[in-house]
């Protein structure tokens, strides 16, 4: 790991239905907070129409996919990938949660250091979406 990747969060991971909450930095998003009072960290859950398996494998591929990830933990319905940036090493923690009941992907990506990110978390999200979208998933 590079000078600025920092330490491996320790409250990772699906409790009760719910990913980790938001750090109070501006650097993350979290599709399970109340968007009228957490705007600046919410982002809209992933939705796909269609079967959830095929949905999943979707999303799986699409990070797999992705230069800077490293998958952590892959689970029936828990996906954590480390995004690392290219120059100076800085790690992201994502995570995605298919909650079927629901019909959505929820999705959490904080930055493990700093304070300021360039919206590179949201934009991940938003890529991840685009593609989900793009998917063939009947």
């Amino acid at each position: 790991m590079g000078l600025f990747s920092g330490t491996r969060p320790d409250n990772l991971g699906v409790r009760e239905g719910r990913l980790a909450p938001p750090k109070r930095t501006p650097n993350n998003v979290n599709s399970q907070i109340d968007q009228n009072a957490d705007p600046q960290h919410y982002i809209e859950p992933l939705r796909y129409a269609g079967n959830a398996n095929k949905a999943w494998a979707a999303l799986r591929q699409i990070v797999d996919g992705m230069k800077s990830a490293t998958v952590v933990k892959a689970e029936p319905n828990y996906l954590y990938a480390e995004f690392t940036s290219k120059l100076m090493g800085f790690v992201d923690d994502t995570e995605f949660y298919l909650d079927e009941k629901a019909g959505v992907i929820h999705a959490r990506s904080a930055s493990r250091l700093g304070n300021g990110d360039h919206g590179v978390n949201r934009g991940r999200i938003e890529y991840i979406r685009k593609k989900l979208a793009q998917a063939p998933l009947q």
